[in-house]
């Protein structure tokens, strides 16, 4: 599953206060709760998550990736999404907004990766035992976005397994913005209808994305439009990595 879950403050007017980006200083304990709710009705047996509270007062000093990884029982790799050297991360509640990934399979490695470009430049890689993914959040910028691709798709090509790369690409153009990117790489999304995963409330644009190498099959697919706890809609997927097939002998 992939969720750029908006740090748990929700959406919705319930979830804000009347200024803007107002929802993003209430406490956030209750739609955690809902979100953990979710995740396990889910099952899912990865969770990538976009935007997520590592540590500020809105979650009360806890890292939420942490605590939900303890509540489902699985593996957390998170980190803060702006580098060491951006004036972010100097400030007090900008420095605890990060990404997480969330595996209920064994992990080999994690590697954090900064692209060169944007305020948004985070790329987290984890390896499992037959998939790479990684996880990303793409600038706001378009000029910066095809700059960070570009710098992505080096990342992806030192990939040692097949590998998705899931997360929020901002793409407000839809998958045409990533027609190159995926071309050079051979990549497929997963969302083949092309359906749209934002603003959750009534969603016009595609901006989150799992895209896949040839060797992942996906079996299944869907975005699930009945899901209000963030202003993005979180998308599902099963797959399967092919297996290369025997070489028959003389």
């Amino acid at each position: 599953m992939l969720y750029n879950m908006r740090y748990a403050t929700g959406t919705g007017f319930k979830f804000h206060l009347p200024v803007p980006f107002g929802g993003f200083f209430r406490r956030t304990d209750k739609n955690l709760d809902a979100l953990i709710r979710f995740f396990r009705d889910q099952k899912a047996d990865v969770l990538g998550l976009v935007e997520i509270d590592t540590g500020s007062y809105r979650s009360r000093w806890h890292n939420q990736a942490e605590v939900i990884a303890r509540k489902l029982n699985k593996h957390t790799f998170s980190r803060t999404k702006y580098s060491y050297a951006s004036w972010w991360s100097r400030l007090p509640m900008m420095r605890r907004q990060g990404n997480a990934c969330i595996s209920g399979y064994s992990v080999i490695r994690e590697r954090t990766h900064f692209l060169r470009k944007g305020v948004k430049r985070l790329v987290m890689e984890l390896e499992l035992e037959d998939v790479v993914i990684f996880i990303v959040h793409l600038a706001l910028s378009r000029k910066t976005r095809e700059a960070q691709l570009n710098d992505l798709a080096k990342l992806a090509q030192n990939a040692r397994k097949p590998y998705l790369i899931a997360g929020d690409f901002n793409a407000f153009a839809g998958k045409v913005e990533l027609s190159r990117f995926m071309e050079e790489l051979k990549l497929s999304s997963a969302n083949i209808s092309d359906l749209p995963t934002f603003p959750s409330r009534n969603p016009r644009w595609q901006l989150d994305f799992i895209l896949h190498s040839p060797e992942i099959e996906v079996t299944n697919f869907s975005v699930a439009n009945d899901v209000r706890l963030s202003d993005h809609l979180p998308l599902i997927c099963d797959f399967e990595v092919r297996r290369p097939a025997a070489r028959k002998s003389a």
